[in-house]
């Protein structure tokens, strides 16, 4: 369960990690709504593309506190989006429920 420490509100209740580099590039492509949650080894710069999914996404990008630092709206099917901000945990909600988070907000999972 992904929930937002400020408001209370849950953004997730079924979500799948992705540790390794290739669920990593996996992500959702091919696969039905649902929410991915990327933890990588060290905050890095993060490039995304929304080839062969093919429903719009939320995005939001997180520090190594779990805040968020930028938040992407409507990625849609085969979009590109580069973050302008460095990531360590990159959160993509199949299901776009962003309207419950601003920037600032930290989640816990």
């Amino acid at each position: 369960m992904i929930f937002n420490k400020r408001t209370g509100k849950i953004l997730s209740q079924k979500e799948k990690f992705c540790y390794g580099l290739f669920s990593q590039l996996k992500g959702l492509m091919f696969s039905k709504r649902k929410n991915l949650v990327f933890i990588f080894d060290r905050e890095r710069n993060v490039s995304l593309h929304n080839w062969f999914v093919f429903f719009p996404i939320d995005v939001l990008f997180l520090d190594k506190e779990k805040r968020i630092i930028e938040i992407k709206i409507g990625l849609r099917p085969f979009e590109f989006y580069f973050a302008k901000k460095k990531a360590k945990y990159l959160v993509e909600l199949g299901e776009q429920k962003s309207g419950l988070c601003q920037i600032g907000d930290i989640l816990k999972w």
